[in-house]
């Protein structure tokens, strides 16, 4: 391993370590705020691993832009679909209370 790559790897772990204890301390009132805002940034991120992945060179750096770019497409989708559950919340009922 070269002392880029294991950089590399050393950032990306304390990036997950503290998006995960950030994201953990988040009151449920601002859930569905916060994953609006988030979503427009992994749109970015996704955008961002597409480009990284179509400068790939090597078969390694070709797995791990491909990992990026399916991993940012899985976030970005399961946000809005959270989202679009935490907004059903909110609608108001119809009358009757039966199920269509």
């Amino acid at each position: 391993m070269t002392d880029t790559l294991i950089q590399y790897i050393t950032v990306f772990v304390l990036a997950a370590f503290v998006g995960f204890e950030v994201i953990s301390k988040v009151p449920t009132i601002l859930h569905t705020p916060l994953m609006s805002g988030s979503n427009a940034i992994h749109g970015i991120i996704l955008v961002g691993a597409m480009a990284v992945a179509a400068r790939a060179n090597g078969p390694v750096e070709i797995v791990l832009g491909l990992a990026a770019v399916i991993l940012a497409a899985i976030n970005v989708v399961g946000g809005f679909v959270v989202t679009d559950r935490m907004l059903e919340m909110f609608k108001a009922r119809r009358p009757g209370g039966g199920a269509e």
